[in-house]
Parts: structure tokens; sequence; C-alpha cells
């Protein structure tokens, strides 16, 4: 496969990004050539978008084929292929394959590949987990599974956790509370307490808890000790340890505080003997590694682009790279711009949709010769997902994100059924996150965006009896 094709925009890759790049272009300029080149045949497109407010969107990520994306955009060129090298003097990318692309414009999608743990090049029975897709070809794959071992701390590895049964599990993570990519100690403690008990009923009465201003002592804060659901005491988390199922056999265990030091395949009743750093020996059948994502820069070019701290494409506020007409989105980029006071860079679907939006529209104002602005959305870090079965929100500077420790924080829980929690500095909120259905997504954002002064309303803010959300109307 060779040949020379003449194009005015360039998408590298069929993940989120590129998709939304091809559909924001088919938008905005569906009368010029596109080529998307994609090492598969099929892709990931973004379907039942929903709003919650004006920055918080919920959708669902499917596969389909990548010749769908020509009934969106009458002049696509679709070429299955990796990308191998950039000539950006010339506007020539050359893939795999031999095909030479000349651009006027390009955008790299070529997003992120599993950061798996160290042994897994020289055993198969390591399994790098990256998306849902892969999470449900490897339920395939242990239907006759025993045991796993789970290695990872972020959304991928809690929804295996949440969404893996008749199999036990050992969940091992390097921090000392679950789920530490998203959530707090008490969001942590909220999930585990629904591992064990059904949710409660509308009538039951919910457990407001009370502000507390963190000091730099504090590491883990108890922020109501007389009740035993909200506790945040230095052993909270070992509540789950020793989780048995009904019928006596452990089903779950978390192990704290470590991580793999080695993998190795035996002639046992387990195939894998897993050594962690503090000594010790797990047997299992597999092990998932969903330890994060590393920038996929697996292309030369003439110009190498600047790179950010993380190994990503550094680019602008428009997605621009430091070589021109090059842009990138996703999980290939690191945000190298000056960032608003509520926003940071995270790799999620999310933000990848948002980038490659983003990085379109600028490639469209530079072949039009227009201008465009940086698009709301960089406002204000929103993150909206599933976890343990619950839709979890996540907002601003969620978890005190920069904040130093001059913060307070607000709190209400309702076990089974909602925690939110309020960062709030100088009387105005900073962050929220808010798990279950909790309605104020759309306040949250406004007092965000808006930072009204909230000290008025002091503890009463999370009173489930008064319904603030009416003051701000």
């Amino acid at each position: 496969m060779a040949g020379t094709i003449k194009t005015t925009y360039l998408v590298v890759g069929g993940g989120i990004g590129g998709v939304t790049c091809v559909e924001t272009l088919a938008i905005l300029h569906p009368e010029e050539p596109l080529v998307i080149v994609t090492a598969s045949s099929l892709v990931k497109n973004v379907s039942n978008v929903s709003f919650y407010a004006k920055t918080i969107v919920k959708f669902d990520v499917h596969e389909t084929e990548a010749s769908s994306l020509k009934k969106i955009h009458p002049n696509l060129d679709i070429v299955y292929d990796s990308l191998k090298h950039i000539d950006t003097v010339n506007k020539v990318a050359i893939t795999d394959g031999g095909v030479s692309i000349n651009y006027k414009v390009m955008c790299l999608c070529t997003g992120g590949v599993p950061r798996l743990i160290s042994d897994s090049e020289k055993c198969n029975r390591i399994l790098g987990i990256r998306d849902t897709e892969s999470v449900v070809e490897f339920q395939e794959k242990l239907k006759n599974g025993r045991k796993m071992l789970v290695v990872g701390n972020g959304g991928i590895a809690s929804e295996i956790i949440h969404a893996t049964g008749g199999i036990q599990k050992v969940w091992v993570v390097r921090d000392d509370y679950i789920s530490a990519t998203f959530i707090d100690p008490g969001a942590a403690e909220f999930f585990q307490n629904t591992f064990k008990q059904e949710p409660l009923g509308k009538g039951d009465n919910p457990t407001v808890l009370r502000r507390h201003v963190f000091s730099e002592e504090d590491i883990l804060v108890s922020l109501n000790k007389d009740l035993k659901s909200a506790a945040l005491g230095p052993d909270w988390y070992r509540k789950l340890e020793n989780t048995r199922s009904a019928n006596g056999t452990q089903e779950l265990e978390v192990i704290y505080k470590v991580e793999v030091a080695t993998v190795r395949e035996v002639n046992k009743e387990y195939p894998l003997e897993v050594v962690l750093t503090n000594g010790r020996t797990i047997d299992c059948d597999f092990v998932i590694s969903a330890t994060g994502v590393e920038p996929a820069v697996n292309f030369t070019s003439d110009v190498i682009p600047k790179k950010g701290p993380d190994g990503g494409l550094e680019v602008n506020d428009m997605q621009e790279t430091s070589v021109r007409d090059v842009f990138a989105a996703g999980d290939v980029a690191h945000a190298g711009w000056p960032h608003a006071p509520h926003w940071f860079q995270l790799r999620l679907w999310t933000q990848a949709r948002q980038m490659a939006g983003m990085a379109a529209k600028a490639m469209h104002a530079r072949v039009t010769d227009t201008e465009v602005l940086q698009d709301f959305c960089f406002e204000l870090f929103t993150h909206c997902t599933t976890l343990f079965g619950y839709r979890v929100v996540l907002l601003g500077k969620y978890n005190g994100q920069g904040l130093g420790t001059d913060y307070e924080i607000l709190l209400r829980t309702t076990p089974g059924m909602e925690y939110i929690k309020f960062v709030l500095q100088n009387g105005r909120l900073q962050g929220a996150i808010l798990i279950g259905e909790t309605d104020l997504e759309e306040m949250c954002e406004n007092l965000i965006l808006d930072q009204i002064d909230l000290t008025p309303f002091g503890d009463d803010i999370l009173n489930p009896d008064i319904d603030i959300d009416d003051y701000f109307d």
C-alpha cells in the first residue's frame, strides 16, 4: 500500500479525539477534503450526549466502523494505517504503509498507551486495561478464572472491581484509599459501605456533616466522630480487607500502600505468583494492569515538537504544538497554556473530546484566516462518570488541588444514596464532588464560575431542609 493523497485537513487517530475532530470539521468545513489515519477499522464515537449544565456533559462511548464517518463528512478519505513520520517543512505525513499525505493543517490524536507493570512483556497473563471495551473483552477471557489481581486506583480499576463477579479479587493500590484518582477518602468510604449494604429508601434520614477547616497537621480527618459512617480515622480503610461473601470465601481483598514488585509464572495451583513491595506473595490466574497511560508519541518528525513534563506534545490554548500547523488533542497532548483558575488537565475521554473540538475550530480558523476564541469548557474542570453504580460529577478543584491548606470542606452524605462535598476558600466555592442523583450540578457550576460569597449561608448550604438552589435561580 503506497501512494500520495492531497488534503486540507489531516487527523491522525481513531479514538474519541480523532473522531470528535472529524465530526467538528464536518460541521465547520464539509466542502474541504479531510483524511483520517486510523490503525483500526473500528473507531470510537460518542452517543447519548446529555448536558447537566453548561460545561457538564455526560455521554456514552461506542465502537463503530470507521467507514460510517463518511456519512457525516462527504469529502472524507480513510487511511487504515499508522503514522510513521512527519515532514513539517514540506507538510507531508508518511504512514507505515508508505502512503504520503500532503496536508495544510493536521491534528495528532494518537492517544495514550497503557502504562503496564514491568513484567508484562514476558508474561501474557498480565492484561493492560485502557477502556471499557477492553474490560468487556477481558471479562470474556475470565469466564473460567478463579482469582485475579487488579493493579491501579483510577476509574478503570474501580469499574473492574465493581463490574466483575464470581471470581476472587485482590485489589492492589498504592494509596491509602480506593479510587484516589477521582475521589477523596470520605467518598471512598461511602463506596466501601455500598459494597456491604443495600441502598437506603427515600424515607431514610440523611447524615449532615458539619464544616471542617483544614490545617497542615491534617492528613485524614474525622468530620464527625459520633457518626461511624463518616469517621475518617487512620484505620478506616481496613474495614474492607476481610469482607467475605455469603458462602464463606473471600471475594474481595484490598491491599493498600503497596505496589507490584515482580510477577512470575509458576507450575502450581495458580499459574501466577505476584510478589508485592511489602513482601507478601499473591497467587492468581491473571493480573490486570490498570495503572494509567502514557502519551503515544510513536512517530518521528523532522522538527521535534516541544514536549511537556509528562511526555505529551505541548499545546497552546488553540491546541497547536510548537510546530506551526501541527495541532494535538487528547491523551497525546500536554495542556501548556496558562490554565483558568478552576481547570486542570486530567487524561479523560471528557477532555479528549473538548480538546479535539477546540483543535478543529482552530484548524478551520487557520485555513479560513479567521479568529477563534478558546472554548468556554476550559473555564471549569468537569467530569461526569459512573463509579460502583453511582453517578459521579467532579467540578473544579474537587480535591482542593492547588489550594494548599487554606480551604474548608462541607459534606453531606446519605449512606447508600448520595455523597456531596463542597470545597470552599474565602467563602467561595472552588470545587465539588457530587455522587448520586443530587441535582446540584448546575448550581455548583454557577457558584464556582461566578465566585459568589457564600459566607452568609454558613453551614446551611448543604442543609437538606433548605433548598439552597432557590437562592441562585
